[in-house]
């Protein structure tokens, strides 16, 4: 069921949510810009009608009594222009004297002209204005010079107010506009949400394909290239690092699987050797031959150990009990256990034991760590030098050296020493019994202690090995 509800969803890309994002946004713009400025725009336009035509009916007003002289005479035919001019405005005039005699009437005028022309308005204002509720209004308007009234004038109009065929053409074009503007702004936030949808997705479909090479197994793919966003520059960074650590962890496998092959090799080689010649009875399986067979089978299982023992000091599940101890009293007694086997190549070992530290750890991992680098001193020293072993206090870590003066390690290997398998020089290891796993379980070992471990040499004068470690404070 689960399955058919994630197969029943359709996937969309990025670039496509994006650019829909932005013309989502583009309309919902429009939307508020069109329906804020509609209802600004009509409540001022209405305004302004209703103030013109108040505008228009005074101007009639005062065009009317000027053409009424001192006397109180008419000018009748003047005030018949006004009026047919009124009457093509929209407008019924009727005016009359004070006695109430009708000077002149748009209705006795052109009664047929006066009913097209409301009917007119009426549709104009319903088609314009759905919500109109306005009707045809007469409003009296006095006639009247220096205080003196001597007539009125009654002007007909649509109210409250009424929208000419000059206003309606207005408001279209301005319509028109709008739209205009609509359109141009959806095809520009289409534009623009295209071109930003291309330059966010477009470095995010980069890493997406070198993510597929990197889980096929092609560990050299890179992004290369660079975003402004930091979020996706973070990404790009991660996903690179991520396949450079893919590379290595990649490169060190098959190291690995090429040195144990060829540590296995020599000494299986050798066994199957002395088996077949025994087997084919060219050498008698006596003691010597056996203990050969012996030694040979002594090494293998030695690597076998080292190996099972790197895995689990790599391992951080497998650290043991920590509990604080003595830093210098661990040290002083892997040495008092190294002082026989120093004495038989003419050597010694000098303590020089600074203030007292605690550690919080396994003290047998850190004892291990001690030996492989006494172990590691005796093997490259020389006859009748001196190793020194230090301990002190650095930046408020607890430390102690290991100092040699055999022949050293150079610069091009000095990198790599504790690496699995790796020795500075190959040659020796058939003398020294080294595998090259010695230094990788020390570094493993002082990793998962919080600490660090590094080496220092001059050529042909010495080398010197550095570990630091976290000083124990109590708890709380």
């Amino acid at each position: 069921m689960v399955a058919k509800m994630r197969k029943g969803n359709k996937k969309y890309k990025l670039r496509t949510k994006l650019t829909m994002s932005y013309l989502l946004i583009g309309l919902l713009c429009i939307i508020a810009i069109t329906l804020v400025s509609n209802s600004f725009l009509e409540r001022s336009f209405i305004r302004y009608v209703v103030r013109n035509q108040e505008i228009k009916n005074l101007g009639l007003v005062e065009q009317i009594v000027n053409h009424v002289d001192q006397n109180e005479r008419w000018n009748t035919d003047w005030i018949a222009s006004i009026g047919i001019s009124a009457l093509e405005q929209g407008m019924l005039l009727r005016v009359e004297k004070s006695s109430g005699e009708v000077v002149w009437d748009a209705y006795t005028h052109n009664s047929g002209m006066c009913e097209e022309m409301i009917s007119h308005m009426a549709l104009q204002m319903v088609d314009k204005v759905p919500s109109w509720e306005g009707e045809f209004t007469n409003t009296a308007y006095s006639l009247e010079r220096e205080g003196r009234v001597f007539g009125k004038a009654v002007i007909g109009y649509y109210g409250p107010y009424y929208y000419s065929d000059t206003d309606a053409a207005f408001l279209d074009t301005l319509n028109h506009l709008l739209m205009i503007i609509s359109l141009m702004t959806v095809c520009l936030a289409l534009i623009v949400g295209a071109f930003m949808a291309k330059k966010i997705s477009w470095p995010l479909s980069r890493v997406t394909e070198i993510a597929d090479e990197i889980s096929k197994g092609n560990y050299e793919a890179r992004v290369e290239i660079r975003s402004n966003t930091a979020e996706i520059d973070t990404l790009i960074s991660a996903v690179d690092d991520l396949a450079q650590t893919l590379e290595k962890q990649e490169q060190m496998r098959q190291k690995l699987t090429t040195d144990v092959a060829h540590e296995l090799r020599t000494p299986l080689a050798t066994l199957q050797s002395h088996m077949e010649a025994m087997i084919d009875g060219i050498w008698k399986p006596d003691v010597d031959r056996l203990m050969s067979c012996h030694d040979e089978i002594v090494r293998l299982s030695g690597l076998v150990g080292d190996l099972e023992k790197l895995a689990q000091y790599e391992s951080e599940a497998a650290n043991g009990v920590y509990e604080p101890f003595e830093l210098s009293q661990c040290i002083e007694a892997q040495i008092k256990h190294f002082e026989n086997a120093y004495h038989k190549k003419n050597m010694q070992i000098s303590f020089e034991k600074g203030e007292d530290m605690l550690v919080n750890g396994n003290k047998n991992q850190i004892s291990q760590v001690v030996i492989n680098l006494l172990s590691n001193a005796l093997k490259y020293s020389h006859e009748g030098d001196t190793v020194i072993v230090r301990t002190f206090v650095k930046q408020n870590r607890a430390c102690f050296s290991v100092e040699d003066f055999g022949e050293g390690i150079s610069e091009a290997h000095l990198p790599h020493i504790f690496e699995r398998f790796y020795r500075a020089d190959p040659s020796r290891s058939r003398i020294t019994g080294g595998a090259g796993i010695g230094l990788a379980i020390t570094k493993a070992i002082v990793t998962s202690h919080h600490g660090k471990i590094e080496a220092a040499c001059i050529r042909e004068k010495g080398t010197t090995f550095t570990v630091e470690l976290p000083i124990y404070k109590g708890r709380g």
